[in-house]
């Protein structure tokens, strides 16, 4: 190790990120960028001994901290003990990057000098780049002058900073630095005897001994593990006593370390014996918490869970569980791999309502029907049967009432019906989603011996509601599926079976919950993918589509305020004249509920909001904000070199009268241009109807779906052919099966219907029959298009056209009997909304009608029919013109 080094002018500078090589200190370090290959291939590998360079330490970007001074392109600091401007200077050979600037403004000023005492060089295989290992070892620290680069890096003016032989020699006559010296040797000398008693002193004790004193504050430092800004400090430290000084502090600090654990292994091992040798990591942790004074039960977060416990109002079976399960927890490590599973489940535990239930308040039926008229307009059949039910909860508040399963089109309101409930009784409400639920374990949870585990969707709301008697909606309960994993709808047996879900068992609980005081109500869009099983469980309750006068009330009185309000508008901005309303209605939207009616109307409340928003008004800003004229922010760019806060400047208006600002000299009235703007052409014509009948072979039926009732045409024609019939339309097999019925019901008929000459045996002679339903894209299936397939095909053959205010429903024989089907409400109701006049449907669904409201009655004419004769006498224009002439 040289005494003094003679450093030249100009040194290549290699960056250290977030760390600094000390005089005296060796570090080894591998070169994989081309900046630093090139710099050691340059400075180091081509001058073999002679090269040296600069060790110069470098700051991430987003750590900007003022421990000593660092280099900033274009400002100048002083360093001092010599005052000189730092500036970075650029090369036109090399353009640095974002990255490189970033470093190049929190480079360190202060660096040190190294040598390289082993170099070896590699090549990466497949890639063939160079790398270089290299061994350096720190000489002297230097100030960095000016920054330069050279190709690929960077090159610094440098001044020496460490103290000459003269001066060295004055120090070690100083009384002071005499005796800073004695305290760090016998420092080091303690901490060196307690190394070589760990076996782990090695060769220090020889560099005590040979080394001079100064040198040996920078070797003590480097070998241990210091901050950052330690390391700075240190390397900043040019003055041999504050150097000194330093270095004292830190071995003693280090010194300090070793001997509290040692005190604390000693401890450790003095208070074990051959049977609690299986405790020795809770030993250590308890005699470490001792030293530190952290061994307050009130802060330990199992005593606390344990206190969370006692106060959940658990079952005594099931507290004794608990009690077993803590115990178990108690023995264990939080790094032990059960640990964390076995604490978030008696957290579980602690977190259910065993006992909280809500308190009622007493039933008022009175307030409670109000709620439900006011929240809901018409479906009088299903707020009277909620009616009922409260009443029966009012006379016997621990009765087990029936599960209501509200089943209906999307957008009529049956979770809002749930919710309504839940505020009559004045209880929480929970929704729980089943739809696309395929796995069991979502319902009974998972096994805690399974990786990831989690308690069912029931456990986990009742937790979050945290009351055991809430109104839980289990939504979409017919969308629930099956596979390996198990089937939900089995699981949800248990679930609404008033004499098996007192004993719930989820399968991550593994201990039994009380469901009974849990109110639950289902919904679903049909009723028949639910299971049988399941469905017994449940009192069906059917929720049809509105009429549009039914639309219209709901529409004035519920979804314009709400849109109004959710687009931060009232009626002195925008007004929907009753008019325009029943015009979206009819030809805009056709559907059971009201979801796209609000959709729509949100449609003209945005475009109204844009109209307000863009208005030309000015909010006046002028106070407090004179001060800006003295802000470094000008003409929307910076004063260069200052620095600038975010400042919040208040405008002086107040949320009022932003508000009357917005003041509109007149209200947006919508009108029938504006709609055709805003929603584009009407997308439902009624003469469509008409159109589409205007041509033989063409009929109107009505079908039932899962978003209500529509109306679909049947379409038949004939072509050159082998006497085969054509089925298209994406049919399901039932109504193929129907499409046959049809065909050979008009074949056996041919003769009496006039459809036929006496001496054409075959109908389908030389030709065959093509049957189509549109909207090919739609599955359909079902047996109610008999009617409508027998009707399009008399049609068809006897070239006369159906009536185009005339639909109808019903299923058929092969004999002509018409037969009753279901979904008359809501199969009449979608004719009413199609604007038709004339509804054929089979006498024997006549009790159906007794659920259609009485306004869609009136402004239609039902027609029973018993045969397929009274359909076709019915069906067509004047009656069946061939009656007369046939043997019907």
């Amino acid at each position: 190790m040289a005494e003094f080094v003679e450093l030249p002018n100009r040194l290549a500078i290699l960056p250290f990120r977030n760390k600094v090589l000390l005089p005296g200190a060796i570090i080894r370090i591998r070169c994989t960028s081309q900046t630093s290959v090139k710099l050691v291939e340059q400075e180091l590998w081509q001058r073999e001994e002679k090269g040296l360079i600069g060790i110069l330490p470098v700051r991430d970007a987003a750590e900007i901290a003022s421990v000593g001074p660092t280099l900033s392109p274009g400002v100048g600091t002083d360093s001092g003990e010599r005052s000189s401007k730092i500036q970075v200077a650029s090369s036109d050979s090399h353009k640095m990057d974002r990255k490189s600037q970033q470093e190049a403004i929190h480079w360190h000023r202060r660096g040190v000098a190294a040598r390289a005492l082993h170099l070896s060089r590699g090549v990466e295989k497949p890639s063939g780049r160079v790398t270089y290992i290299v061994v350096l070892e720190g000489l002297c620290r230097f100030s960095v002058q000016e920054l330069n680069t050279r190709g690929t890096y960077y090159t610094a003016r440098i001044s020496p900073l460490d103290t000459t032989k003269l001066e060295i020699e004055q120090a070690e006559q100083d009384p002071e630095f005499i005796a800073l010296s004695r305290q760090f040797k016998a420092t080091a000398m303690e901490l060196i005897s307690i190394l070589e008693q760990q076996k782990t002193g090695g060769r220090t004790k020889v560099l005590l001994e040979t080394v001079p004193v100064h040198k040996l504050a920078d070797i003590f430092v480097a070998s241990f593990e210091i901050s950052f800004e330690e390391q700075l400090s240190m390397l900043d430290s040019v003055d041999l006593k504050t150097r000194l000084s330093k270095a004292t502090d830190l071995v003693d600090r280090h010194l300090q370390s070793i001997r509290v654990a040692e005190k604390i292994t000693q401890k450790v091992e003095g208070q074990l014996s051959k049977s609690q040798k299986e405790f020795l990591l809770r030993q250590q942790m308890r005699a470490i918490k001792e030293e530190l004074g952290d061994n307050d039960d009130d802060d330990d977060d199992v005593a606390a869970l344990e206190r969370k416990m006692q106060s959940a109002g658990m079952p005594p079976n099931i507290w004794k569980h608990a009690l077993r399960e803590l115990r178990r927890l108690k023995k264990m490590q939080p790094q032990q791999p059960g640990y964390n599973s076995s604490r978030v489940y008696l957290e579980l535990l602690a977190d259910l309502p065993w006992q909280n239930v809500s308190e009622e308040q007493e039933l008022d039926l009175r307030a409670a029907k109000e709620r439900l008229d006011s929240d809901h307009y018409g479906l009088i059949k299903v707020k009277q049967r909620i009616i009922e039910y409260l009443a029966v909860r009012k006379l016997k508040p621990d009765a087990r009432g029936p599960v209501l399963c509200f089943v209906g089109p999307p957008g009529v309101g049956k979770t809002s019906l749930a919710s309504s409930i839940a505020a009559a009784l004045g209880r929480k409400f929970i929704r729980i989603s089943l739809g696309g639920v395929k796995d069991e374990a979502d319902i009974r949870g998972h096994r805690r011996t399974y990786i990831g585990s989690m308690p069912g969707r029931l456990i986990e709301g009742l937790k979050r509601v945290a009351v055991s008697n809430p109104v839980m909606l289990l939504d979409e309960i017919d969308k629930t599926g099956s596979d390996v994993r198990g089937d939900p709808a089995s699981a949800l047996l248990e679930v609404l079976d008033p004499e098996q879900n007192k004993t719930f068992n989820d399968h991550y609980l593994n201990v039994p919950f009380d469901l009974s005081k849990v109110v639950f109500v289902a919904t679903a869009n049909r009723a028949q993918p639910i299971p049988p099983p399941l469905l017994d469980r449940m009192e069906v309750i059917e929720l049809p589509g509105y009429t549009p006068e039914e639309k219209l009330r709901i529409a004035m009185r519920h979804l314009i305020p709400r849109v109004l309000d959710q687009h931060g508008l009232s009626s002195e901005f925008l007004q929907i004249p009753e008019a325009m309303v029943k015009h979206v209605i009819r030809r805009y939207t056709r559907e059971a509920g009201v979801r796209n009616l609000e959709r729509n109307l949100a449609a003209l409340a945005r475009a109204a909001a844009v109209r307000v928003a863009e208005q030309d008004h000015s909010v006046s800003i002028n106070k407090d904000i004179h001060h800006l004229a003295s802000s470094p922010i000008i003409d929307g760019g910076f004063v260069e070199g200052a620095e600038v806060e975010m400042e919040v400047i208040p405008i002086g208006v107040n949320k009022n009268d932003i508000s009357n600002a917005f003041k509109v000299t007149s209200p947006l009235v919508v009108d029938e241009a504006m709609l055709e703007k805003v929603l584009g052409p009407p997308r439902f014509d009624d003469g469509e109807t008409a159109e589409r009948v205007a041509t033989p072979g063409v009929s109107v039926g009505l079908v039932w779906t899962a978003f209500g009732g529509e109306v679909q045409f049947v379409e038949a024609t004939t072509m050159v052919g082998k006497g085969e019939l054509h089925l298209t339309g994406q049919l399901g097999d039932v109504i193929k099966e129907s499409a046959q019925i049809a065909l050979t019901w008009v074949r056996a008929r041919a003769a009496d219907l006039k459809l036929a000459s006496a001496s054409e045996t075959n109908l389908l002679e030389s030709r065959d029959v093509h049957i189509h339903f549109p909207a090919g894209a739609v599955p359909k299936d079902g047996p109610s298009a008999g009617v409508t397939l027998v009707t399009s095909l008399v049609s068809l053959f006897s070239q006369k056209r159906v009536r185009a205010d005339t639909a109808m429903t019903g299923e058929m024989t092969l004999r002509g009997l018409v037969l009753p089907v279901g979904g008359i409400k809501d199969k009449v109701l979608a004719a009413h909304r199609y604007g038709l006049k004339r509804v054929i449907l089979p006498e024997r669904n006549l009790k159906d009608l007794v659920e259609v409201p009485s306004a869609v009655l009136d402004s239609l004419e039902i027609l029973l029919a018993k045969r397929m004769e009274d359909v076709l006498e019915q069906a067509f224009e004047g009656g069946c013109p061939w009656r007369q002439h046939s043997k019907l």
